[in-house]
């Protein structure tokens, strides 16, 4: 009698400790799937991490249409239950893009596909920014302007900072940009 008491005692004792086990796995998987993506535009993920480390500049290379537009900085992105983004194009037969040319370290700022902007030259660094004064990849250019690199890969780039002024008097800092070509 005392051996069957035991093992039922044992037996409630390891199933509840399964049973919190779990809960927790669970728990965790999804704080990882909550820190890894929030939000989709256009059925494009949104990145919420940084990127770790310093990013080749030849990822930057191509052609990026802009598809979304968050009002707000990075650090508020990551804390909104609920992001929201606030872009729609002015352009009539296109799409605002950026051009990337890795390789001569320039580009063309935002503008419609039928506009051409001038090239920027332009310096990708891994270090203290400027403005935020944390370690990061971000884009100098015309000697005092910043552009915070957040994350890029083969297909989308999310880039913080004034990109496109015309969407800056709105609050919009965080863009999100889809590779054309």
């Amino acid at each position: 009698m005392k051996k069957i008491v035991f093992l039922v005692s044992a037996l409630l004792v390891l199933n509840s400790c399964v049973v919190r086990t779990a809960t927790k796995v669970v728990t965790g998987v999804a704080t990882v799937g909550y820190k890894a993506v929030k939000g989709t535009v256009n059925g494009i993920s949104w990145a919420v991490s940084k990127a770790k480390g310093k990013i080749d500049e030849d990822r930057l290379d191509g052609t990026w249409k802009v598809v979304g537009a968050y009002k707000g900085s990075f650090e508020d992105f990551s804390k909104d239950q609920n992001p929201e983004s606030s872009f729609t194009s002015d352009c009539a037969d296109s799409y605002d893009q950026i051009i990337f040319k890795a390789k001569k370290s320039k580009f063309q700022p935002v503008h419609c596909s039928s506009e051409k902007e001038d090239w920027v030259k332009y310096s990708l660094e891994f270090g203290k920014n400027p403005i935020t004064k944390e370690k990061e990849n971000y884009i100098e250019y015309n000697s005092n302007n910043y552009i915070t690199v957040i994350d890029v890969n083969n297909k989308t780039m999310v880039l913080e900072g004034n990109l496109m002024p015309k969407l800056a008097f709105s609050g919009a800092k965080l863009y999100l940009l889809e590779k054309v070509k």
